[in-house]
């Protein structure tokens, strides 16, 4: 898939509501939502609703770690599929820190995508693969940090069968 394909899939909120519903339906029940997919990275949404709230009135940490990882998970996607050679991806591992109440939207940004990509090409040439932590800032509507995660990522070639 050309990388020009995958953001059109990507950016079409049709498009990428079936995919969501079909390989992350946590997410398209969640409302995740892409904002954004550009050349520094992608944003990525999330609603404050009923279905992912808590009850101390704002959004559960589950839904706020699906945006996060969906929003450095789509260059590190895309630097996969510009790669040209099956690479796996997986994360491996992951930090939050919360940093105030999330009660409206809320935006997750990160800008690794030319780092992601220097890691996936990293990956072809190291038999063992390569790991990469990624930040997804989350934001409000009024701009305010409320939290940040600290993905990490691995890369590794598929070896043919």
């Amino acid at each position: 898939m050309q990388d020009s394909s995958f953001e059109k899939n990507i950016l079409s909120r049709w498009r990428f509501g079936l995919y969501l519903f079909r390989h992350l339906p946590l997410g398209w029940v969640a409302g995740l939502r892409v904002e954004q997919y550009d050349s520094d990275g992608a944003t990525v949404s999330v609603p404050y609703r009923f279905i992912t709230k808590n009850p101390f009135r704002s959004i559960y940490f589950a839904p706020l770690s699906m945006a996060a990882e969906l929003a450095s998970g789509l260059p590190a996607l895309g630097a996969v599929k510009k790669a040209g050679q099956p690479v796996s991806m997986l994360v491996v591992g992951m930090q939050a820190e919360y940093l105030k109440k999330a009660r409206s939207r809320t935006y997750f940004r990160c800008n690794d995508r030319a780092a992601l990509e220097t890691a996936v090409a990293e990956a072809l040439k190291n038999p063992d693969g390569t790991r990469f932590t990624s930040l997804s800032e989350g934001t409000d509507s009024k701009g305010e940090t409320i939290a940040r995660f600290h993905i990490i990522w691995t890369f590794k070639q598929k070896k043919p069968l």
